[in-house]
Formats: structure tokens, C-alpha cells, sequence
């Protein structure tokens, strides 16, 4: 589909809307505006901050980073999906949990502290309490909490720039930063400029665009995500932000739910093979993984067709099986199996994504940039609180 680390199988494709091509187009022409949120997936895009300078604290063993949202998904996401690549050790405050780790506060831990507003509620409590001495923000450059108790201990700030949304930041400071620390190359990721020029990955997302909205149109508006790779989760936790928070809006929407397979065979599958038609699905799956073989000794014979197969194996066959079922009733999906986990294969992940999701806010016309009614909460939470 986009490279070699992708194999992609499509929905049943359709004649692609006029208008969705020139929004597209649109999108294209426009990458090389400085300030445009399509630049930052491109290497083009100028960071707020110096590769050189944050060399120090590469010295950092540990980690902590502090946001809410898209201020922790993405980095999240790169750190379990390349956990193999990364020899340093990332801990994620992102909600307001009671099991968040305490570290031990000493010289050897760095802290990120990431918040777009510089007022995050959850973001502001999480870093009082469990923070090490060793930080830097990443927040925008207007008058915040964040911002201004950073300048008040002296520490490092990055400038977020205000025209790139939370959950669209991943390709920008918020995601790359971190994943520079983690020792990875973030110029691997920005994988855009290549994917536009490439007529099967133009073809496949505009396809994917066209038929998703169809059939938003005609109420199937439920994505399930059948994740068959446990290493994948944080990356479609961020994919469910990106799509709840970008089109849930106007009474409309795509309602992303993120199924563990092949767990869930034994708990959700019966709705989805035979309740309410108001679902689309989204196969993922990663190969050629080292796992566990059966021990031959222990298979009685009634299982003995089990021998000659490892977990990987049998989880394959589950999900072949789950998608001949679903070629029979006619259930819509379509299917990724990734061939080589690394940042360019999670890079063209993420801007096919971001892109499509985008596409479909236009389609829909509605504003997939704002989330007005989160503010609700914020507002009301404050005067509790007062």
C-alpha cells in the first residue's frame, strides 16, 4: 500500500467524489505554508527547538512525561510501538490515576511537561506531585500557569506553536521531541512528501475517505478497530482521540472503538457479526513476530493439528477466519498488517490517519480542528472547584 512495511487491503472501492479530491489538492498546495498544521508532517517543518541543544539531556536514562490527550498519545504510541529500538525508559502521566508512579526524585530522572493551553487541569496536578527537578515545557507562548511557573524555576520552555491542535501534534514538537530522547530519528517519521507522490497511497486514502463518509451517511458510524497486536494499543488510544474529538461534532460523527482480538471473540464478536449493521472494521495486525511455540508433549489428540504452530500462528489463522466470515455477510472492513515495526512505517501510519481524518471533517463540513464542547466540562469543573 504506502511501502514495503505495509500490506493493505481496501474496502470495496467506489467512484471517488469530485470534491474530495479538490480538498485534498487543497491540502497538498497548501503543505509549504509556514504557519499550516499539513507542514509540520513534512521535513520542512521548522521545530521550536534545537537538535543540538537537547543533546544534554539525552544523559537521561529516565523519563517522565506529563499531558492529557494529544499532549501524551502520540509519544505514548512511538514509545510502545518501537519499544524495541528504545533503550531508555518512558513513564506517561495522563490521567488522574491513583496508581501514577512516585519515583524517586533524584538527579537521573527528566521530566517533559507538555500542555498546548499552559492550563490543563489534570496536567498542572500530575507535575506538582510526582515531577522531578530536571524539566522543560511545552506550551504555547501566551500568559498560562505552565508557562509562567516554568519561567519562574528557570527551565527550559519549547514553544507550541498555536496553530497545530493537540491531537494533530504527534508529527510536530510534542511527539518528535520525545522521540528524539527515546533516541530515535524523528526525520524517519515525516514520511508525507514521499506518500503524496505515491499513486497507491493517494488512491487508498482518498478511497478510505469516500467510503467511510458514505457510510456515515447511510448511520454506520461505529470504527472498531480489531487489534490483533498488543504493542499497538497506544497507537489506536491516539487514533480514537483523532477521530472522537475531530468529527464528533453537530450531532455527527465516527464513534472509534479500539477491540483487543482475539480476547474479544469471546465477548464482543457475536454483536458484531450479528447485531445492529452500524459498524465499519479496521483489521491491524503485525507479522513475522517471535512468539511462544506449542509443546508438542502436551497436545492430546483431539488438538494435535495445534503441533506445527506457534501463538503468532494461531492468532493469524483466528484472524483470516474472522475476515472470510465477514467476506460472507457482507460486513465492510478493511485490513493493515504491518511487515517492519519502525518509525517510517508509524509515520506513514499516523499521516494516513491525520489525513483521513481531516478529509472527512470537510466531507462532513464540520470543523475537525475544535472541540467546543470539552470546554463545557473545564468551565464547570472550575467553578466545582472554587
Amino acid at each position: 500500500m504506502f511501502s514495503k512495511n505495509i500490506i493493505f487491503e481496501n474496502f470495496k472501492r467506489k467512484k471517488i467524489k469530485k470534491k474530495l479530491k479538490i480538498f485534498y489538492k487543497s491540502i497538498v498546495e497548501n503543505r509549504t505554508k509556514k504557519k499550516n498544521l499539513i507542514n509540520s508532517f513534512t521535513k520542512s517543518y521548522s521545530y521550536s527547538f534545537d537538535k543540538k541543544k537537547i543533546i544534554k539531556f539525552k544523559k537521561f536514562k529516565i523519563f517522565q512525561i506529563f499531558g492529557m490527550g494529544g499532549s501524551s498519545l502520540g509519544a505514548k504510541a512511538i514509545y510502545d510501538f518501537v519499544n524495541h529500538k528504545i533503550k531508555k525508559k518512558f513513564y506517561f502521566y495522563d490521567n488522574l490515576d491513583l496508581k501514577n508512579q512516585l519515583l524517586k526524585k533524584n538527579q537521573k530522572i527528566f521530566s517533559i511537561v507538555i500542555s498546548k493551553s499552559g492550563n490543563t487541569l489534570e496536567t498542572i496536578v500530575n507535575e506538582n506531585i510526582f515531577s522531578s527537578k530536571n524539566k522543560l515545557y511545552i506550551t504555547e507562548s501566551r500568559d498560562s500557569y505552565l508557562r509562567n511557573f516554568a519561567s519562574r524555576l528557570k527551565s527550559e520552555i519549547i514553544e507550541h506553536k498555536n496553530f497545530i491542535g493537540g491531537r494533530y501534534s504527534v508529527l510536530s514538537e510534542v511527539g518528535m521531541l520525545p522521540a528524539e530522547l527515546m533516541g530515535l530519528n524523528s526525520n524517519k517519521f515525516k514520511r508525507f512528501d514521499q506518500l503524496i507522490l505515491n499513486k497507491s497511497f493517494v488512491n487508498n486514502l482518498l478511497t478510505n475517505v469516500n467510503i467511510i463518509y458514505d457510510m456515515v451517511k447511510k448511520k454506520k458510524t461505529n470504527s472498531i478497530i480489531l487489534n490483533y497486536d498488543e504493542s499497538s494499543s497506544s497507537l489506536f488510544m491516539w487514533y480514537q482521540q483523532l477521530v472522537a474529538e475531530s468529527l464528533g461534532k453537530k450531532s455527527n460523527g465516527v464513534f472509534p472503538i479500539i477491540s483487543n482480538m482475539p480476547k474479544d471473540n469471546h465477548s464482543l464478536m457475536q454483536l458484531y457479526l450479528d447485531g445492529n449493521k452500524n459498524c465499519f472494521f479496521t483489521f491491524f495486525d503485525v507479522l513475522g513476530q517471535k512468539s511462544p511455540k506449542i509443546n508438542r508433549k502436551k497436545i492430546y489428540k483431539n488438538f494435535n493439528y495445534l503441533e506445527k504452530h506457534n501463538v503468532h500462528s494461531i492468532k493469524s489463522a483466528q484472524k483470516q477466519a474472522t475476515k472470510n466470515v465477514f467476506k460472507a455477510k457482507n460486513i465492510p472492513f478493511r485490513s493493515f498488517e504491518v511487515s517492519n515495526k519502525n518509525e517510517e512505517t508509524l509515520g506513514e501510519l499516523f499521516t494516513f490517519f491525520m489525513l483521513e481524518t481531516i478529509l472527512l471533517g470537510k466531507m462532513m463540513k464540520i470543523n475537525p480542528f475544535d472541540q467546543p464542547a470539552v470546554e463545557l466540562i473545564k468551565k464547570e469543573t472550575k467553578k466545582i472547584l472554587i
